[in-house]
């Protein structure tokens, strides 16, 4: 593999439909950008505002969805997803009924003592604490709504099993789905969302980390292949607290998560780790934010991906922002993909904005190759097959991910799920 610290754009041959810049949907621009005008004005629910420059910290945030504009397919955070494929989720009305939610135990057993769940309306005053909307789909699915699901880990406690959040769709219908995940003072928790079956599905994840609260946040997309998911993941991390957030990405046609974490409190810690493996025709974006906004918090974030297949396509966007009041800061991103097959494509774009030299430490780093030769011939002179000997990589490069979960059970049916893809590959 080689090993760059600045982008990485390196796969199989190129896509039908797509440039070095991505797919272009529309031969015409957007006649002004997003970061200002009516873009700029706030709302009833606060939002609305965008800073006219190139900085991550200028991202327009808002609650509705027309402040954004209408997508073309050549905006900086689109021009690697293909539009068309999200089904309307980006243009149309989000009125079909959402996947259905589930919480209890692991494999559904009782629901651990003191954990709430609730259904509440869009007036509850806990909807908007993690995050406002940073894209057109997020904010659709925000205006869209008509009740979230909350669940709470009561301060104090430390749960010895974890929660289960169920998602699964029966329709691929244009839906909207707003879930709050909220971890009180002092508690202690792992909470898994389980998304499964078929649905067309914006979706706000709004999870709020307390001061000294430790949670773990786990979000597997096993979809069915029909299944089209965007999920914007806004996180909220207090003082002194601990935030854990793993990603596995395996089924659905097109699936595009959007992580965000924003340090509100000193001395917080964050690790965001994520896998995908993408077969032939899917498409699996990550787009993942830090905001280190006050001083002395660390952060480390590492996806690692693989791909098989002719037009499988990843994307993985890693932008982590250290502000001019973050000293102390300890920061470090990184991404691995794994090519498995002539036809698929990574796309690996990292990034790193520091507004202070006073910090501990911060970098990034993006690889992109095929097998390591090394590797290979290393296990083969050992009298191990040469197909056995690839199987054994991947899932050696994979497992570091999957052991971040600690949830046995999980664990066992996600390193399942690898073996069907490898098998589904012929490696």
């Amino acid at each position: 593999m080689t090993e760059i610290t600045e982008k990485a754009r390196i796969g199989a041959p190129a896509i039908d439909g797509f440039t070095e810049e991505g797919e272009n949907l529309s031969p015409v621009n957007a006649a002004a950008g997003p970061l200002a005008g009516a873009s700029a004005k706030s709302h009833s629910h606060g939002g609305g505002v965008g800073i006219p420059d190139s900085s991550r910290a200028g991202r327009l945030t808002s609650y509705r969805a027309d402040d954004f504009g209408p997508l073309t397919g050549r905006e900086e955070d689109w021009r690697f997803t293909p539009l068309k494929r999200l089904r309307g989720l980006q243009s149309d009305a989000l009125v079909g009924t959402a996947p259905a939610v589930t919480v209890s135990g692991p494999e559904g057993t009782d629901l651990p003592a003191g954990v709430v769940v609730e259904t509440v309306g869009r007036d509850d005053a806990r909807i908007g604490v993690a995050g406002i909307p940073e894209d057109r789909v997020s904010a659709a699915a925000w205006e869209a709504f008509k009740e979230a699901t909350v669940v709470t880990i009561p301060a104090e406690a430390q749960l010895e099993t974890g929660v289960a959040v169920v998602i699964e769709g029966t329709s691929t219908e244009l839906s909207a789905q707003h879930v709050i995940i909220v971890a009180e003072k002092f508690s202690k928790a792992v909470v898994v969302l389980d998304h499964k079956g078929s649905a067309t599905v914006s979706q706000n994840v709004e999870i709020d980390v307390q001061d000294g609260a430790e949670l773990t946040v786990v979000s597997v997309q096993e979809w069915a292949d029909d299944a089209v998911h965007a999920s914007s993941q806004q996180t909220r991390v207090g003082r002194d607290a601990k935030f854990k957030h793993v990603t596995v990405s395996l089924g659905g046609d097109l699936v595009r998560l959007t992580p965000s974490t924003r340090f509100t409190g000193t001395g917080g810690d964050v690790e965001m780790f994520g896998l995908y493996f993408a077969d032939a025709g899917q498409h699996l974006e990550h787009r993942l934010f830090v905001d280190h906004a006050v001083a002395n918090c660390k952060s480390r974030v590492l996806y690692k991906g693989a791909l098989q297949g002719k037009n499988a396509h990843t994307v993985w966007v890693g932008d982590v922002l250290i502000r001019k009041e973050a000293e102390g800061t300890d920061s470090y991103e990184a991404n691995r993909n794994l090519v498995l097959t002539d036809g698929a494509r990574a796309d690996s774009v990292p990034n790193l904005e520091i507004e202070t030299g006073l910090i501990e430490g911060a970098g990034h780093a993006s690889t992109t190759g095929r097998f390591d030769d090394e590797h290979l011939f290393y296990l083969m002179a050992r009298g191990i097959p040469e197909d056995v000997a690839r199987r054994l990589v991947v899932r050696g490069f994979l497992h570091e991910i999957i052991q971040q979960i600690r949830v046995p059970a999980l664990e066992e049916r996600l390193n399942a799920s690898l073996e069907r893809e490898l098998e589904a590959g012929n490696l």
